[in-house]
């Protein structure tokens, strides 16, 4: 079977540190078109990291006829135009996080590509690790008991004024670049969506991004997730769940090493153990998965309904931020 030829928007440093190389071991997507709206940096891109052909313009990467899908990885505020763009010529699309600016986008742009018959989905990648599917499993199993509580940090340490994550402008700030995954991290294990969320957040003085936020998220019947995000200090990650009968934690829950396997602490009555999961690269994993879609003309693996429910938390924790109270989540 011939791979999918992909068409990558932008010349992405996500791409070349996390994606490019788990590609290559792939039996499905073959890299195929870079663009950039500088024709000598795309060119370079593509001798690098063994793209076909290059392009100076992303309408002109659209356009090409041999593109079977295309992955978004550029700034959070041009998500939502070129989804659009992508559906107009009849492409898939494979979109980093978020869908939108806010859950309103999110949920045109998944309408938009509802009504041009094109599959889109939001590159949730941790979703698809063998850690988090045996998280899933041991959650669901009951051997925990019912969920109460989960906890989040994920944080890093970027104060470089010209990186896209500390541009108001093109949607950056650490809510929509990581407090997403703890959002979404949340709603997995809860298995349910938030009804209202408190949150407190600092922006930098001088970009007005926010740097740090910690939320409460109230799923009804006395089950919280609270959570922590940072952009700039020490750079930290962990998921923990506790539930009636039990606790689990994934010590590394979002950027999980390719080459190194999975480690999931579980405590019960009976005992704590280490469950060492196998290892698999979790980018190769989504890029696959979503092109498996493709090819089987089925649903994406992540509904693009789950971007927007999503969305809608993020909303909702800036809405708290602005009037200091509890703010419902909304539904759409």
């Amino acid at each position: 079977m011939e791979k999918l030829r992909m068409g990558v928007l932008g010349c992405s440093a996500h791409y070349a540190l996390r994606v490019g190389i788990p590609l290559k071991s792939s039996l499905l997507v073959e890299p195929y078109a870079i663009a950039s709206r500088d024709a000598g940096r795309a060119e370079k891109y593509a001798e690098l990291w063994n793209f076909t052909v290059a392009y100076d313009a992303y309408e002109k990467l659209l356009a090409d006829p041999q593109v079977d899908f295309i992955y978004c990885p550029l700034p959070n505020h041009l998500h939502g135009e070129y989804i659009k763009k992508a559906a107009d010529r009849g492409k898939p699309v494979l979109c980093e996080k978020p869908l939108g600016l806010n859950a309103r986008e999110a949920a045109e742009a998944a309408e938009y590509c509802q009504k041009k018959g094109v599959l889109l989905m939001e590159a949730f990648m941790y979703r698809f690790h063998p850690q988090w599917l045996r998280a899933a499993e041991i959650i669901k199993s009951g051997e925990l008991g019912k969920i109460m509580m989960t906890q989040g940090v994920f944080t890093y340490n970027n104060t470089d004024p010209a990186n896209i994550r500390n541009i108001a402008a093109y949607g950056g700030g650490g809510i929509l670049d990581i407090g997403c995954y703890t959002v979404s991290t949340a709603r997995l294990i809860q298995g349910t969506e938030p009804l209202a969320v408190s949150c407190k957040l600092h922006r930098d003085p001088s970009s007005r991004v926010d740097i740090l936020a910690s939320a409460l998220l109230d799923f009804g019947e006395g089950r919280t997730s609270t959570f922590t995000i940072g952009t700039q200090i020490f750079s930290y990650q962990e998921v923990m769940a506790l539930g009636t009968g039990g606790s689990l934690t994934v010590e590394l829950p979002f950027n999980m090493y390719g080459d190194s396997p999975g480690h999931l602490s579980v405590t019960t009555p009976v005992g704590k153990r280490l469950v060492e999961t196998e290892i698999a690269d979790q980018y190769l994993l989504e890029f696959d998965a979503f092109a498996e879609a493709i090819i089987n003309k089925t649903e994406a693996p992540i509904p693009p309904s789950d971007a927007i429910a999503n969305m809608a938390v993020l909303d909702a924790l800036f809405a708290s931020a602005d009037t200091g109270k509890w703010e419902p989540v909304q539904k759409y």
